[in-house]
């Protein structure tokens, strides 16, 4: 008898809890990516409460549970990757290792994320069949491992990957507890709150985003008061891209991706949750960064179950 595929990933997740690759707790995990000097971390925060109703603007509603990137990707992971990755080299603006990696294309954002994937064992999310940094993705297709016919553009077998509009729409907006209430609902705002945020040029304070005129992003773990699930930036500093093609559902490999959230130079209007924006995937825009997805690893208790029943499989089959 053999143990099935997810087992399997469930058990080399342990390996990874066991031995640093993954710091986990019951909200948030710090996963690690690269070796030695060429090695950076990204932390993560869950998003929770399966099953939301979508917002009143038809977004956000997500079935699952999933963790979304504390911050924006930074200048100083994309130099790792281009680095190490053996990968197609992306260009990014040059701001500072620790501001958001900006004028990345969407196509380029997948090649990094496949690199996450590749490095930490998993399947790459998206599919490319040709070497261009910024080439367009290929569809996955039936008798594909990993293929989902509700999203041709992700695999299911990967572990990172962009947000969905649902997915990122929720972890900006969402409130489990909305207004203190015990009862989920949607803020206008990323940073809890019906009222615009004020602009700052950098800072943590609640209620505050990098937006109105400054002059630059910040850096992206001083970028503006937190989300309700605990993510910043959601509001200001960059735009981010969304995985999710602006006509559901994905699948035209060139079709214009969804870009939300604001960024340092704008008014308040593209911070709101009614506004969603559009550019083609091969578009490098020095004002769209993004932000990474991840599929929730399993408790400790699930994974200490999983390899018992991987033993007692094993004594039987013997």
């Amino acid at each position: 008898m053999q143990i099935n595929e997810q087992c399997k990933k469930y058990l080399k997740s342990m390996v990874i809890l066991s031995f640093g690759g993954l710091v986990h707790s019951a909200s948030a995990s710090t996963v690690l990516f690269g070796a030695g000097a060429n090695q950076f971390s990204m932390d993560f925060v869950d998003v929770r409460n399966s099953g939301n109703s979508a917002d009143s603007s038809g977004y956000g509603a997500v079935n699952y549970k999933y963790k979304i990137s504390t911050y924006e990707v930074s200048e100083s992971m994309i130099s790792v990757y281009n680095a190490i990755s053996g990968e197609p080299a992306i260009t990014i603006d040059s701001r500072g290792d620790d501001r958001p990696a900006t004028s990345v294309s969407w196509n380029e954002a997948a090649r990094f994320i496949n690199w996450l994937n590749v490095s930490s064992g998993y399947s790459v999310a998206y599919k490319f069949t040709s070497n261009g940094a910024n080439d367009n993705i290929a569809l996955w297709e039936i008798g594909d491992a990993g293929y989902d016919a509700s999203n041709l553009y992700r695999n299911s077998n990967a572990r990172f990957y962009l947000p969905s509009e649902d997915e990122w729409y929720k972890a900006a907006y969402y409130d489990p507890n909305h207004g203190g209430s015990g009862v989920g609902g949607y803020w206008d705002y990323a940073t809890g709150s019906d009222v615009a945020p004020v602009g700052v040029t950098s800072g943590t304070v609640a209620g505050t985003a990098v937006y109105d005129s400054q002059s630059a992003p910040a850096n992206v773990n001083d970028a503006g008061g937190l989300s309700a699930y605990g993510t910043m930036a959601q509001n200001g500093n960059v735009y981010e891209w969304n995985e999710s093609a602006l006509n559901a559902p994905n699948d035209a490999v060139a079709e214009f991706r969804v870009r939300r959230g604001g960024g340092w130079a704008n008014d308040s209007i593209p911070l709101d949750s009614s506004t969603r924006l559009l550019n083609s995937p091969t578009d490098e825009q020095v004002f769209i960064g993004f932000r990474v997805a991840m599929v929730p690893e399993p408790t400790s208790a699930s994974l200490l179950g999983m390899a018992a029943l991987g033993v007692s499989l094993r004594r039987k089959r013997q």
